[in-house]
């Protein structure tokens, strides 16, 4: 990414268990970002991850201790595949400890026979009401078709969040928004509702089907919070433990706190005005084990 003529780059991949990986090209597109994984940084495993439309079945709960049949399926850095996407396990030469990173990386290309992997998303965070799973993919797609609603505004968002509100019958998705409003023409509520709109209709079939035609789902709704909302969190984050040099925004909230702490900087909300388009025959089910 270039801010007039800076460049934004990312040179590395790791965590506090270790690193992992670098980029061969840090001047790249971010889109383009691959990281080659050292060898030598730690032991590398991988365990294949099917996902379906953006829904990942494997990500219905935060990273745990593999079991019988997740040892079968582990794969050595020598074996991946093009393409293939796989959660990375790590075994550290520090106290030989063994941990499911909670990454989904999928294999982009070789340099020379070392595999370079894209960062696609965490494997767990999901919003879910009924039998809809949306993962960060999905929904990252879903926002950044939404923002094109505030284009005409030089309106963009700069953080967000999400929420499963099952206070409600029927249950809906809630999305925080922090805007950065560049202009000086205020944004109509019918364009935050067209927002909400945008969101729906890029979600997966089976969340579609639960809104238009199960009446499972509510009308999914947008909050928007007051500048600096986000800066609280971190610091309300940090505050309980976390690190400041690891901390990321995260996509998806259930702690109440911190619902509470949003829902206490919200200016206003507005909700989706009608049903996605849903076509019966579509429904897509997760294999869930």
């Amino acid at each position: 990414m270039w801010i007039n003529g800076l460049p934004l780059v990312c040179t590395m991949y790791a965590s506090s268990e270790c690193y992992f990986g670098l980029n061969l090209n840090p001047l790249c597109k971010p889109s383009e970002v691959s990281y080659t994984l050292v060898p030598s940084m730690g032991y590398f495993e991988f365990l294949p991850v099917q996902r379906n439309n953006g829904i990942n079945s494997n990500s219905l709960s935060v990273p745990k201790a593999l079991n019988e049949k997740e040892q079968q399926e582990l794969v050595d850095l020598v074996d991946v595949k093009l393409g293939q996407e796989y959660e990375l396990v790590v075994t550290t030469y520090a106290g030989l400890y063994r941990y499911r990173v909670g990454d989904v990386l999928r294999v982009a290309g070789f340099k020379n026979k070392a595999p370079q992997f894209n960062f696609i998303c965490r494997k767990n965070v999901v919003l879910s009401i009924d039998s809809d799973k949306t993962d960060e993919v999905e929904l990252q797609t879903a926002v950044k078709n939404a923002v094109s609603h505030l284009v005409p505004f030089d309106a963009t968002v700069s953080e967000y969040t999400s929420f499963a509100d099952t206070s409600t019958i029927p249950g809906h998705y809630v999305l925080f928004w922090e805007l950065c409003l560049n202009g000086s023409t205020p944004i109509p509520p019918s364009v935050y509702e067209d927002c909400c709109l945008a969101v729906e209709e890029s979600l997966n079939s089976v969340y579609r089907q639960g809104r238009a035609s199960d009446k499972s789902i509510g009308p999914l709704e947008i909050k928007i919070v007051e500048a600096g909302t986000f800066d609280k969190l971190m610091d309300y984050a940090i505050s309980l433990g976390a690190s400041i040099n690891q901390y990321k925004t995260p996509r998806c909230v259930k702690f109440a706190p911190i619902v509470e702490l949003l829902n206490s900087r919200v200016v206003s909300n507005y909700f989706s005005p009608k049903c996605p388009k849903w076509v019966p025959g579509h429904k897509q089910w997760c294999n869930l084990d």
